[in-house]
């Protein structure tokens, strides 16, 4: 096999890589990742179009991050440019066509755009090669932009972007947009179906589902790392576990208005009521089609339920919700999980919806102060939460601060 025939292959394998991940947060960040091992390049950025815009969405930079402490990622800020002749990345969205720059300090007035080099001083890096080119689908559409910045020659140091590979980089980007295209779609099925919980409880709303799926994602790849699971199988189960996340309430959409819409606390009958949305969610998902509708089961019935065994809805058959045998308390009422009884998902969805709501306004309450809720969640350690999991929680709490800026309160 020629080298150029291994380098296509290798691309027809990266495409099918990347359709098989369907949370689009995720596919956004691996696509990034494998066309940089791809092109050895040390650091890029990928954007996502809004209508005239690009959406700067996910960033990496091995350079930075080694300067981080093992087990921490890059924080970044999220921002938008214009689709434009201005900068590169937007010229290319504009333009349709590659840029392919060996060192971007060199561009001159002749240029049609420019290089903002605030970034670099601000990091602390020298950006000198540049590979930007569109994502673009099937039907021509631009859904995107990817930009790879400083390829390594085999000692390490900065080279140009070898041209050979662009149109190889075109074939993978345009798999890309297709797969990006994809992911949206499922993202914006996933968001329809929390819309129609959203009318009934103006509390779970979209930014809400958003924060506790990344959340949800963040705490499991660092309790991953912890127990030593395989890369790939985390990738997998991140990809699952934000989707089926996501949906951890839907269930609120079979509970009546006169319930859902209350402005005050409820009564414990109405409570006794609200619980079911646990159950009636999960019956949603009680034929198992796939991995993510047996995960979107899981957290709907788990999501309540404590690690002391005082949670809810408790053992109870998955379809019609009655308590199973032999597992009432002294109530007639179906005993909780505890422990590890709790799947692993539903444990992590717990502590992240929770933190999601105590740091959120609510109709019945103001959103309490960070220090607040934290306190609480260490309190809960051992009793409402799984002590693993509130460790990994606070281990990966600089991700999920970024992630909140990314989906901000309403």
């Amino acid at each position: 096999m020629t080298k150029m025939s291994g380098k296509l292959q290798r691309i027809i394998d990266l495409g099918l890589v990347i359709s098989r991940i369907n949370d689009i947060d995720l596919l956004l960040e691996k696509i990034l990742l494998e066309a940089r091992n791809f092109t050895r390049a040390d650091a890029g950025s990928i954007y996502i179009r809004e209508e005239e815009k690009l959406l700067f969405s996910y960033t990496q930079n091995d350079t930075l991050q080694k300067k981080l402490p093992p087990g921490k990622k890059l924080i970044y800020s999220t921002f938008s440019i214009p689709i434009d002749h201005h900068s590169i990345a937007g010229h290319v969205a504009a333009s349709g066509e590659a840029v392919n720059i060996a060192d971007v300090y060199q561009l001159t007035d002749n240029d049609p755009f420019s290089f903002d080099k605030s970034y670099d001083d601000i990091a602390g890096y020298r950006t000198r090669s540049m590979l930007t080119f569109p994502l673009k689908t099937a039907r021509g559409e631009i859904t995107g932009v990817l930009q790879l910045i400083n390829a390594k020659d085999g000692g390490g140091a900065p080279a140009p972007f070898a041209a050979e590979d662009e149109p190889l980089l075109v074939h993978f980007a345009n798999n890309a947009a297709n797969a990006v295209e994809r992911a949206k779609l499922t993202r914006g099925i996933i968001m329809r179906m929390n819309m129609m919980a959203e009318l009934r409880d103006p509390k779970e709303t979209g930014p809400h589902v958003k924060r506790v799926g990344a959340y949800s994602s963040a705490i499991y790849e660092t309790w991953a790392m912890k127990k030593n699971i395989p890369p790939a199988e985390i990738e997998r189960n991140k990809d699952i576990l934000t989707m089926a996340a996501m949906l951890h309430d839907v269930g609120k959409v079979a509970i009546s208005d006169v319930i859902m819409k209350k402005p005050g606390r409820f009564t414990p009958e109405e409570f006794d009521i609200m619980k079911q949305h646990t159950v009636l969610g999960a019956r949603l998902f009680a034929e198992l089609y796939s991995d993510v509708d047996e995960a979107a089961y899981v957290v709907a019935l788990n999501h309540h339920e404590r690690w002391d065994g005082q949670g809810y809805p408790g053992h109870v058959n998955r379809r019609s919700g009655e308590p199973l045998p032999g597992q009432l308390n002294s109530d007639g009422a179906p005993l909780g999980k505890k422990g590890e009884e709790i799947p692993l998902f539903g444990r992590i969805v717990a502590i992240a919806d929770v933190y999601d709501a105590l740091c959120s306004q609510r109709c019945y309450k103001e959103a309490w102060s960070e220090a607040e809720v934290l306190e609480k969640l260490r309190s809960e350690s051992g009793r409402q939460f799984d002590p693993e999991v509130v460790e990994a929680f606070f281990d990966s709490l600089d991700i999920i601060r970024h992630i909140s800026s990314i989906y901000p309160q309403e």
